[in-house]
């Protein structure tokens, strides 16, 4: 690779912060203050539903917010599981697998001392799912509805029981509500009706509550003492969100104190890290850096000769190399040791030989090159080190005759043109966007990206994929109420996804965090969601 490390990551001197990002140590005398600097250039919408994707749920998500099923965060050595939130009980009945009753949990207060009901969860799906209710929130709306796509109706069945129907039979359902989250009706009303005010001022039924927030800097978060959960009281006071989109900077931010706590260390600067005395931290982690690429009538990625060629030039060892070790090859969306992932024919590997004669059969070479465009983002939470990887991946394209422009914007002009599909305003100059993304369950590791019933902007098969027989396998899976059964239908999905190449699959993410000795305690799960009341 001719393209050298160094120049890839960028100088790695220690630059500051910038002055008014810097937050004190502390707020009050013997306050225990964590300061977070986070990847996203902007905090993330605080008024229920983040925007700026996954990753999100950790800084404005499950610290204000719960969802009626929860996913178990306080393990690091194997995989969470579904877990009762403000919902302490769910089934789907048996005589009409449609209809999944929620029993509500009883006692708990949103922060504004509010009462939670079921008419406080009936108003938020009508939050975000009816666009003719007067409290409706588009921006919300555009961060949600894409994850629940088998929501067809809900109905309060009494004052604490809720009854959702789902469009066709969807065994995995549950898994879609741990992306709804519950605002308080009462605040919306209090301040006016107003989601603006709202963002300053939100109230959910979460372990903290929002002491200010200034946009494009940073985010207070408080310990909420009366939260329901005794064992998600947060171990800090205070966690401090400081935006830190560069990662040398961030790293820097950590090295000299200005932050106690970072996500994504820049990968060169891990030994000075190390030798600082900071801990790294990593765990296995369900997420996947990659690319979709269009499958639209004048796309060349029609061809699967240069789908399997796209494939077969990345050297994903240097990718990970590039990464200091912070990553893990991909050989498909989910990683071989997942029950997903089957037996694919073909093996995704650096073969530059192969990816030159199938470009080769299809008419390109380094002399004839395949020229296209893709849109990237320049950074985020979930991305990794996006710019760097992105040029790193161009490097071994051109090496054997794929030469792609990137379009680089912000992260969440990325998830938008996501949200709108190949066929969107956003994606008229581009055949692939390389937004990263979960997959820690069916429907966010394969369902959505596959099922035609999922092309954009219904789901996020942005790349319009529709095939019969990718269908079948979905819907058997999706009425199949067995989770062995649902497990073998699902490899081969995988399967089908992998030997099609639909996707050009690059790494996995170990979500690599980075503490200073002030930090005693965090338990890092195996998800892309991440408590931080177990911060310490």
């Amino acid at each position: 690779m001719s393209l050298s490390r160094r120049a890839l990551l960028g100088a790695s001197g220690l630059a500051l912060m910038p002055s008014d990002w810097a937050v004190p140590p502390a707020a009050a005398q013997g306050e225990r203050v964590i300061r977070y600097g986070i990847s996203m250039a902007d905090i993330p919408q605080t008024t229920g539903q983040p925007d700026r994707g996954a990753g999100a749920y950790q800084f404005t998500g499950y610290t204000i917010y719960d969802p009626l099923v929860a996913w178990e965060m306080d393990v690091a050595d194997r995989p969470g599981k579904l877990v009762p939130g403000l919902a302490t009980s769910w089934e789907a009945d048996p005589a009409d697998r449609t209809k999944w009753v929620f029993r509500l949990r009883e006692g708990v207060k949103f922060h504004d001392g509010s009462a939670f009901d079921a008419d406080a969860v009936v108003w938020n799906f009508e939050k975000v799912l009816t666009p003719q209710a007067p409290h409706f929130d588009n921006r919300q709306a555009a961060q949600v509805r894409p994850r629940l796509p088998s929501v067809a109706s809900w109905r309060k069945l009494d004052a604490m029981t809720v009854e959702v129907t789902t469009k066709a039979i969807d065994s995995i359902f549950p898994y879609q509500m741990l992306w709804f989250l519950i605002s308080s009706p009462a605040q919306y009303e209090k301040l006016g009706r107003s989601w603006e005010r709202f963002a300053d001022q939100p109230s959910g039924t979460g372990p903290f509550r929002l002491a200010k927030l200034t946009p494009r800097a940073s985010a207070e978060l408080v310990r909420n003492s009366a939260y329901w959960d005794p064992k998600r009281i947060p171990k800090a006071d205070r966690v401090i969100l400081v935006c830190a989109p560069d990662a040398v900077t961030r790293t820097n931010a950590l090295l000299t104190n200005q932050v106690d706590f970072i996500e994504t260390p820049a990968p060169d600067l891990v030994p000075r890290l190390k030798q600082s005395g900071a801990r790294i931290i990593e765990n296995v982690t369900p997420h996947v850096w990659n690319y979709h690429l269009s499958l639209l009538e004048n796309s060349p990625w029609r061809d699967i000769r240069l789908r399997k060629a796209a494939n077969l030039a990345i050297d994903r060892d240097g990718v990970v190399a590039l990464m200091n070790g912070l990553a893990k090859p991909a050989a498909g969306v989910v990683d071989p040791s997942s029950p997903w992932f089957g037996n694919p024919g073909f093996k995704v590997r650096h073969d530059p030989a192969e990816a030159r004669r199938l470009l080769a059969e299809a008419g390109f070479s380094t002399r004839n090159p395949l020229k296209t465009r893709f849109l990237v983002a320049t950074g985020g939470s979930g991305q990794m080190l996006s710019m760097p990887m992105n040029e790193y991946v161009q490097q071994s394209w051109r090496e054997v005759g794929i030469e792609v422009e990137f379009e680089p914007v912000e992260l969440e002009v990325l998830y938008t043109c996501w949200r709108q599909g190949a066929a969107g305003e956003l994606a008229r100059n581009v055949t692939a966007n390389n937004v990263a993304y979960v997959t820690s369950d069916p429907l966010y590791a394969l369902i959505r990206f596959f099922h035609s019933k999922q092309i954009a902007p219904t789901g996020v098969n942005w790349s319009h994929y529709r095939d019969a027989e990718m269908d079948r396998l979905i819907d058997t899976a999706m009425q199949t109420f067995d989770p062995a059964e649902v497990d073998r239908l699902m490899a081969k999905v995988h399967e089908k996804a992998v030997d099609e190449a639909l996707l050009v699959f690059v790494v996995h993410d170990t979500n690599p965090h980075a503490a200073t000795s002030r930090v005693r305690g965090y338990t890092q799960a195996q998800h892309w969601f991440q408590d931080l009341t177990t911060l310490a």
